[in-house]
């Protein structure tokens, strides 16, 4: 597959260095009234495709950060559900840090158990 690469790209710079030559003619070119560009057509056209090309690009690279980062999410997740898969049956299975009881108070304890009265 890599040698097919290779002769694309040995074709597509021989096809670009034909072109360049062929038209390798100077040109004038107004950006704004009063600025004014001499440069010759390949360059011209290289730099146009440079500057179309750029954005797409920027997006290009976000869109893989970002499902990149989605990836790695699921793949921990996945890992993460594998250890629990794995783990043997007779291990204690660890309470999750929220769901612990704060000062030995029981779960379904209402405000006014929590500050208990000598009163009967």
């Amino acid at each position: 597959m890599g040698i097919v690469r290779t002769i694309i790209w040995v074709l597509l710079t021989a096809v670009l260095v034909v072109f360049s030559m062929a038209n390798w003619n100077p040109i004038t070119v107004t950006i704004w009234p009063g600025q004014v560009l001499d440069t010759k057509l390949p360059v011209l056209i290289l730099v146009s495709f440079l500057i179309g090309s750029v954005p797409l690009w920027i997006a290009l690279r976000a869109a893989r950060w970002s499902l990149k980062r989605r990836l790695d999410h699921s793949e921990r997740q996945l890992s993460d559900l594998r250890a629990m898969a794995n783990r043997p049956a007779d291990a204690p299975a660890t309470a999750p840090l929220a769901a612990t009881p704060v000062n030995d108070v029981p779960p379904t304890a209402t405000p006014t158990d929590l500050f208990p009265t000598d009163k009967p």
